[in-house]
């Protein structure tokens, strides 16, 4: 792996707090992801399962957790399976754990092959009440892939039909929103090293360079600092394709005059930075897109002082939308007639700015965590407000990413240029 692991104790204290909201007497299985294919023989690129991650810290395929708490047998309470290893393998694939290895990243005494692992689970699970299953639960969630934990989950109803069956998820979702110091430390890794690959573009942009010239610049640093590479699919929108959301097609030329668009960003150790800048092509912002830039910054600033223990995420978009809609009256883009005939459902300040303003960051880009509990310090959330105007050829978004404490917040991204005048003295030094 490129990345340097966490250290064992960051995995002991995730499993000591999940274990500690099972029922007595169950048992909770997690299975790693699949190796998914391309075409032909091909596969992509493995990504493990964030919540077998999260509970022990093994990033290889085809490895299964099991977690007893209160397993009479001392030695099945905690135990990790793995893909055994042999001269083809070693030859065709490279290096797998080790048992000795995988003690060292997990903190697990029991680590047994996978071929141990029907009869493990049989006997345990015969000494259980309950069995906790994994899948996908997140809201955003589109499942279409049959996963192992699905597979898995269809057998095990097969097999114990008399078990009470018991969701990973809820328990999952609560702990992992919550970040522990570690875990804050990969996520400003991850931040500094998409910070390297901003200040890069700032160097080589420039009237006629294309969007995928860009994105090979961010690759490029973002690789040679030990990230497997995007924290997502990047956007690099120039002109009017940066009012496409999603944009992604990162094909054209950028021209004198426009807007640049960059929602971009590094993952490190499986954990993910989530940054958008919007810069100026010749290294000049207008006076209308300057208009618009400082708006879009001060709601920025705002929103990240709202995100506070005790708040709600659904109270903190209504009040962001508040100090949107004033910045665009003054902007000119709607006015009190608008605001008074709106429809409540979706307030006038929506035609120009209709997406939220945070989500949660961690592991995954949008995060597990729960939408309708107040806000809990150790947090991490983005904060990203923009003001997409197409009638006029352009989008302002700017993303930062925060730690929410019991007193103010932490920003991951303090160190990324952000601000006007010091975006464009980089760019024309």
């Amino acid at each position: 792996m490129k990345y340097t692991p966490l250290l064992k104790e960051l995995y002991q204290r995730n499993r000591a707090k999940f274990t500690a909201k099972m029922a007595k007497n169950g048992v909770a299985i997690f299975n790693a992801n699949d190796i998914l294919p391309t075409n032909a023989d091909g596969t992509m690129k493995f990504r493990q399962n964030n919540d077998l991650f999260y509970l022990c810290g093994i990033d290889q395929e085809e490895t299964i957790l099991l977690l007893a708490p209160d397993c009479p047998n001392p030695a099945w309470r905690e135990v990790l399976f793995l893909r055994e290893t042999n001269a083809h393998i070693a030859v065709w694939e490279g290096h797998k754990y080790t048992k000795e290895e995988a003690f060292v990243a997990s903190g697990i005494e029991t680590i047994l092959w996978l071929s141990d692992f029907e009869l493990v689970f049989n006997s345990v699970v015969n000494l259980s009440e309950s069995i906790y299953l994994n899948t996908n639960e997140h809201l955003r969630a589109g499942v279409v892939v049959e996963t192992r934990d699905a597979r898995f989950i269809q057998v095990v109803k097969e097999r114990y039909p008399l078990h009470r069956l018991e969701r990973v998820a809820p328990i999952l979702h609560a702990l992992r929103a919550v970040k522990e110091s570690e875990e804050i430390q990969q996520l400003q890794i991850a931040c500094d090293i998409t910070e390297k690959g901003f200040r890069r573009v700032l160097e080589m942009v420039q009237p006629g360079v294309t969007e995928y010239e860009i994105e090979a610049e961010f690759i490029h640093e973002f690789v040679r600092n030990r990230s497997k590479g995007f924290a997502y699919e990047p956007i690099i929108a120039s002109g009017p394709s940066a009012c496409v959301l999603h944009y992604i097609e990162n094909n054209k030329a950028c021209l004198d005059g426009e807007l640049l668009l960059l929602d971009v960003a590094a993952e490190y150790g499986n954990y993910n930075a989530d940054m958008t800048r919007t810069i100026p092509v010749n290294g000049r912002y207008t006076q209308r897109q300057r208009q618009v830039y400082d708006a879009v910054l001060r709601v920025e600033r705002e929103a990240a002082s709202m995100l506070r223990p005790g708040v709600t995420i659904q109270d903190y978009h209504r009040e962001v939308g508040l100090v949107m809609q004033s910045e665009l009256v003054g902007l000119g883009l709607i006015d009190q007639t608008d605001i008074k005939n709106q429809d409540p459902k979706w307030p006038a300040y929506k035609k120009y700015f209709m997406h939220g303003t945070s989500h949660h960051l961690g592991l995954d880009v949008h995060d597990v965590g729960t939408m309708h509990y107040p806000i809990s310090a150790g947090m991490v959330f983005t904060v990203e407000p923009g003001i997409y105007i197409p009638d006029e050829g352009f989008a302002v978004r700017i993303e930062n990413n925060i730690v929410v404490q019991e007193q103010g917040y932490l920003d991951l991204m303090q160190n990324i240029p952000i601000e006007a005048e010091e975006i464009e003295s980089l760019m024309n030094r």
